[in-house]
């Protein structure tokens, strides 16, 4: 991984992508969606997260994100990525799902060409993080962010999309509460 995508200011501001292994459509199911909002509310009192903009795809979420004072950004999508991963196994094992036996394969899989010795993997390691620097820049990834849903032909309005920060720009509500930067007027 090139340096480029580090989070080289643990205290600063990044959009984030962290996709599952595979491009495997976890979230397509809203169990597993669901598990990334609390763990995001989660992070959020608990972790220290400050968490800008999200959205949630079918394998994949987008966020900007920074720490509360005194936190550490590596450190709060560490602890998000292995309770998350952690959590999406158990309900894959014990709730009924009908992928049940193909996604435990796909994870072990995964697993099998990952140095760490894990059972299973869920999440790549990348996060592709991108420091952001300017208002402009904040408001050009906020914006790629709510588009995705329209992209993808889910939605034909950002705000419309239940698994998105959008409706919080849009009506100052959404599903997790979020912190609008200064200044920045999007949607």
């Amino acid at each position: 991984m090139s340096s480029r995508y580090k989070i080289h200011d643990t205290a600063g501001m990044y959009y984030m992508t962290m996709s599952i292994v595979g491009w495997i459509d976890v979230f397509s199911r809203q169990r597993y969606r669901d598990i990334v909002v609390e763990s995001l509310r989660y992070c959020q009192k608990e972790k220290g997260l400050t968490l800008h903009a999200y959205v949630i795809m079918t394998n994949h979420i987008h966020i900007v994100a920074s720490p509360k004072t005194g936190f550490n950004l590596v450190d709060i999508v560490r602890d998000f990525k292995k309770f998350t991963a952690k959590t999406i196994w158990e309900s894959i094992d014990k709730e009924p799902e009908s992928r049940r036996e193909w996604l435990q394969y796909m994870f072990k899989y995964f697993a099998k060409y990952n140095t760490k010795d894990q059972v299973y993997q869920i999440w790549t390691h990348d996060n592709h993080p991108i420091e952001l620097w300017s208002q402009s820049v904040i408001a050009q990834k906020i914006n790629y962010i709510h588009q995705n849903p329209v992209r993808a032909g889910w939605v034909e309005y950002p705000e419309q999309y239940i698994y998105s920060s959008a409706s919080n720009y849009r009506d100052g509500k959404g599903i997790i509460d979020i912190s609008i930067p200064d200044a920045l007027f999007l949607l």
